[in-house]
């Protein structure tokens, strides 16, 4: 019908509120408050009637090509205001717009999509438009000064969403994040672990957010004892400058937070953001990984030899490990209590220049960690170094490090979104153990709120894994590692199952409970602890699989992530460093591997606490005493009982 209308009614210049591709003078001078009812003018206007035009709304017109006649400096010379938000303008490339635009020597203030057709960088759209004084709505010179590359000071609120079967309390949950405010309670024993959200009265949570706020707000804890049993909690509410009668009072969502940390991004907890924006950085994100090529360091033969004293005599370790002071029982080996006398320092503590010398370690001393290992064992530096290598391997569920990668996060969220695919994410600190400040979450604004409790990553959660009994599960693997450079490692023959202790369910409510979709029980809930032999013989039963066809497979994926790291990180190799890791692994539901994490100085308990049966090896009998034993023969007498090289 649209097409029949404009081909026999050639004069008209608005359809259903859309400028028609036949739209001039009438058109403009319409949207530009000329004509109304009382005055509806007619298209046969004598000339330059746009002459005293200032300001022009044309949001939302469906204009494609605004470089007309009428459209021009010489009819509207006085034009100081103009609105092209909503608008495709792609008939038209960014360049001439640009420069069409620059033309209009009155024009200072400018609304207008970012990204979208004059670009997708404010400061670039500025600096090609030096006479704007206002783009959306927000002064050219902060612009500058901040060098955003987002700006809108139209941002529409979220408002809370919910289906009509939803409960009060869900309603409740998925709301809160507009409101709530934290803060964090440390002590020496357990810094970052506790995390206070709170929300304030009415008054408190009535305050509006603005970039120029006339308002602070800070939690106040009153202790009478001294003792935070004691505590009485306010919240103080402060002016910042003058305020007058009858002015709102707001105040900075943000407070102290610029654009070096991703504000921008970051009022997409509160407001709608540009999605157009989020989606192109995302998807510059993903071409980039996607051409991304790895290629492998070349396998070499074992460059390390046996530790051995000159005098022949016995290795003194140190450790303050008691399950290693304690299993530890091979003559080549005797403990001692003095640092600096050690061949070999086996310890929890990070081993660096400042300990070295307090304690008088030597570098001729061997250590079980490695220069540099963070890139592994720490949550982001392990995504960044598989995503610099491999870019985006099937093993390794989009990752983004939420204090760099905000926007391309976003962007992600945004994509599935209008996919209709799930949308479900796991928020995990840096480098935190024990599922700590670990949230699984669908709530975009719950995600970008839950950085204020610490540096996170945000994970694809791997909404389908494969079940044992209907129950979530992973697997922890052992990972001896000789050399960097070339590459020396071993998998132990021991790896154990770590199983959820509730049936899975993907349903909201189930996201809050721990023991449904975290498998960690050894500090929390009720370990129920399987011999690996056993869990392999009914795996394979219930999944008509066979075990060492997925094993195949993680020691595959094992040996791509240490590459990763030597590749990335060669500066990673010393030959006075020996050190066992912990892989932890998931399956998909078709049966693939899938990274979680790796640990440096990984928890050995259940490998030393329970003999067990090698799996991989027919069988074979591994006593769980003897497993630091097997340890150090094969990192420092080069053996190989009970290990497999990969």
């Amino acid at each position: 019908m649209e097409g029949a209308i404009l081909q026999d009614c050639p004069r008209l210049e608005i359809y259903n509120s859309h400028l028609t591709p036949n739209f001039g003078e009438w058109a403009l001078g319409f949207c530009g408050g000329l004509y109304e009812k009382e005055n509806p003018g007619c298209s046969e206007q004598t000339d330059h009637t746009l002459q005293s035009v200032t300001s022009l709304d044309l949001s939302n017109r469906c204009i494609h090509n605004l470089m007309t006649k009428a459209f021009s400096p010489a009819e509207l010379p006085v034009l100081s205001y103009v609105n092209l938000r909503g608008n495709p303008l792609d008939d038209n490339s960014v360049g001439s717009l640009l420069k069409f635009l620059k033309g209009f020597s009155s024009l200072s203030s400018l609304e207008v999509d970012i990204p979208g057709p004059l670009g997708e960088n404010a400061t670039d759209i500025l600096e090609a438009l030096p006479n704007l004084s206002l783009l959306n709505g927000v002064s050219a010179s902060k612009i500058l000064e901040s060098e955003k590359c987002v700006v809108d000071s139209m941002l529409q609120p979220r408002l809370p969403q919910w289906d009509a079967v939803e409960s009060l309390a869900d309603r409740v949950i998925n709301s809160m994040w507009f409101y709530l405010m934290t803060y964090r309670l440390a002590d020496e024993e357990k810094i970052d672990e506790t995390s206070v959200w709170y929300v304030m009265d009415e008054l408190g949570s009535a305050l509006r957010h603005s970039d120029e706020p006339n308002f602070r707000v800070s939690p106040f804890l009153y202790m009478p004892e001294g003792k935070l049993e004691s505590a009485i909690s306010y919240s103080i509410l402060w002016p910042t400058g003058s305020i007058r009668g009858g002015d709102e009072c707001t105040r900075d969502f943000l407070f102290g937070i610029g654009e070096e940390k991703q504000r921008s991004a970051r009022l997409t907890a509160w407001f709608h953001t540009p999605q157009n924006y989020f989606i192109k950085e995302y998807e510059k994100y993903r071409a980039k990984l996607q051409s991304t090529k790895f290629s492998p360091p070349p396998v070499a033969l074992s460059a390390t030899n046996s530790v051995r004293r000159s005098d022949g005599g016995a290795l003194h370790v140190y450790t303050d490990i008691p399950q290693v002071e304690e299993f530890l029982t091979r003559p080549e080996f005797v403990i001692t209590t003095e640092p600096k006398n050690a061949d070999i320092i086996w310890t929890s503590l990070q081993v660096d220049e400042e300990l070295k010398k307090a304690v008088g370690l030597n570098d001729q001393q061997y250590i079980n960690q490695f220069p540099f290992e963070a890139c592994l064992v720490m949550k982001h530096h392990l995504a960044e170094t598989v995503q610099k290598a491999h870019g985006a391997p099937e093993w390794l569920q989009p990752t983004y490090n939420l204090e760099t990668q905000l926007s391309q996060f976003v962007g992600d969220y945004y994509t599935n979104e209008k996919a209709g695919d799930d949308n479900l994410w796991i928020l995990k600190p840096w480098n935190m153990a024990r599922t700590i400040d670990t949230t699984v979450t669908q709530n975009l604004s719950a995600i970008i709120r839950l950085m204020e409790t610490g540096p996170k990553i945000c994970q694809k959660y791997i909404e389908h894994p494969t079940l044992f009994k209907g129950k979530k599960f992973d697997i922890r693997y052992i990972i001896l590692v000789r050399s960097m450079n070339p590459l020396e490692m071993f998998i132990s023959d021991v790896f154990w199952v770590r199983l959820a202790n509730n049936a899975y369910s993907l349903d909201k409510r189930s996201l809050f409970e721990y023991e449904t979709h975290f498998t960690v029980m050894n500090y929390r809930g009720r370990l129920n602890h399987m011999n690996t032999p056993e869990f392999v013989k009914e795996f394979e039963q219930e999944h008509r699989v066979k075990w060492m066809d997925i094993h195949v497979r993680v020691e595959k994926m094992i040996r791509s992530v240490f590459e990763s790291a030597a590749t990335v990180n060669p500066e990673m190799h010393s030959p006075t460093s020996r050190a066992i890791y912990g892989v932890d692994v998931m399956l998909d539901c078709h049966y693939q591997p899938k990274l979680l994490e790796v640990t440096y100085c990984p928890d050995c308990t259940r490998a030393w606490k329970y003999d067990t049966e090698a799996v991989t090896k027919g069988g074979e009998v591994v006593k769980g005493s003897d497993f630091f034993n097997d340890v150090f023969g094969c990192l420092f007498l080069n053996e190989s009982t009970h290990v497999s090289p990969l």
